[in-house]
């Protein structure tokens, strides 16, 4: 589950504490300032320059901590609008970076297996092999004239003959090249149901079960 209350808390706690700062510098620097005058020689007072400088000086410090304040402010604003966007991927399936894949049967029936790839540039041929957990290749798949971009791929749990693989898990390895046949970056992009989301140091995790926990940022894509 989110945990968005104790975001907002923790940008609160920092914002008081920030005011709480400043108002206590400034009482200090007035209880000092008036000190000075009171104590100064009459003989030799202050000059209007140096009291001048002594309030720029404040001045400076106060507008530091006010822009502190302010992006304090902004920061747990955006972790709470982070967290919700979170939140709304609850029970949906996104590609996140990854190359591990799971198989799973009912009866006769096998379960669509989905998963991903991020091409950066064109290719003008793509090759996808499914391997098992010993590396020998069950599966592959071409394809022809792939635009860039974060593409869905679907795997329907059979080997190149057509016989169904046993349930487990499995992994994906991607290969691209251009017309010129030079080697095109791809990565394979591992699919999982969003379970729970949580906040951390590092920022929004999500729980995908079974795949593992991701960065918010880690998504590519929601299906």
């Amino acid at each position: 589950m989110t945990t968005v209350s104790s975001v907002t808390s923790a940008a609160a706690q920092n914002i008081a504490g920030t005011t709480e700062l400043l108002a206590d510098t400034q009482e200090r620097f007035m209880t000092m300032l008036i000190t000075q005058l009171k104590n100064q020689d009459p003989m030799n007072p202050m000059d209007n320059a140096q009291i001048t400088s002594q309030v720029a000086q404040l001045s400076t410090v106060t507008g530091i901590n006010q822009l502190n304040q302010t992006l304090l402010a902004l920061a747990g604003q955006l972790d709470v609008s982070q967290s919700m966007q979170a939140a709304s991927l609850i029970g949906k399936e996104i590609l996140v970076p990854g190359a591990d894949i799971r198989v799973g049967t009912s009866g006769d029936n096998t379960q669509v297996t989905h998963f991903g790839m991020d091409l950066l540039s064109p290719a003008a041929g793509v090759r996808v092999m499914i391997t098992d957990v010993a590396g020998k290749v069950v599966r592959t798949m071409d394809l022809e004239n792939v635009q860039p971009g974060v593409h869905s791929l679907e795997w329907d749990g059979k080997d190149d003959t057509g016989n169904i693989v046993p349930d487990g898990r499995y992994q994906v390895r991607v290969s691209a090249f251009d017309a010129q046949e030079a080697p095109v970056s791809v990565a394979p992009l591992t699919s999982g149901k969003v379970s729970s989301v949580a906040t951390s140091n590092g920022g929004v995790r999500l729980d995908l079960g079974l795949a593992g926990s991701y960065l918010l940022s880690d998504v590519r894509k929601i299906m």
